[in-house]
């Protein structure tokens, strides 16, 4: 069976019994990162077989790990930090298996795109993800106008280089909407930023402490309004 087991975000802590148990009993784990993954199975105690599994390898070990599966033993995908498949190459996995005929399971956890939607304050009834944008700014801009008309709640993920271009061309394409900034979910730094989009620009801007990917979550199109 592929056991799709969702880890920490950032507290070591958040890890749930179930996700423990699973990563104990399987025959390998497969991972974005296994360095990574190597640190978070020494802390928990528990010693498996790893193989990596990412954009640049992924066709090369996808065989190698179906066929495991086929053997009949256990595999479980982690990703480096909260659910797998999500916004990382673990999807072509989970479509591989379920595509051979493997059985499958998930086992919940967190993740930071309804961790961040949640402390925004933003509405969230209603919500799309969007995931990582496109790294240039006219690519960007296109990508972006694609919800432009939406009334729902939008959430992207950025890296901290890109983060304050990427609020500028939000601004440009969406208006001065209502916006948040979240950084460092469930760990001691936990940092949200929250006003219109225009007032977050000029507190991201030239910072040279920003790491580590950041969650965005803006408001949809008010009801009634042109921009």
């Amino acid at each position: 069976m592929l056991y799709i087991v969702s880890t920490p975000i950032g507290n070591l802590g958040d890890i749930s019994l179930r996700a423990l148990d699973t990563l104990r009993a399987v025959d390998t784990v497969v991972s974005e990162d296994t360095r990574k993954t190597g640190f978070l199975l020494k802390h928990f105690e528990i010693s498996k077989p790893q193989l990596s599994f990412y954009e640049q390898n992924e066709k090369k070990n996808l065989p190698r790990i179906l066929g495991i599966l086929k053997e009949g033993r256990d595999v479980a995908l982690v990703s480096n930090a909260g659910t797998p498949a999500v916004s990382d190459p673990g999807f072509t996995l989970v479509r591989a298996a379920i595509e051979n005929g493997i059985e499958i399971t998930a086992i919940p956890g967190p993740t930071a795109l309804v961790m961040a939607l949640v402390l925004s304050g933003l509405p969230v009834h209603s919500f799309t993800f969007r995931g990582f944008p496109p790294r240039k700014s006219s690519a960007r801009k296109r990508f972006m106008e694609m919800d432009q008309n939406a009334s729902h709640t939008l959430i992207f993920y950025e890296s901290p280089h890109r983060l304050a271009a990427f609020l500028e061309d939000a601004l440009e394409v969406y208006g001065d909407r209502p916006a948040s900034v979240a950084n460092d979910l469930t760990k001691k730094f936990e940092t949200v930023l929250r006003g219109n989009l225009s007032e977050l620009i000029p507190q991201v801007s030239g910072d040279q402490k920003l790491l580590g990917e950041y969650t965005v979550v803006i408001s949809g199109k008010p009801k009634g309004k042109n921009a």
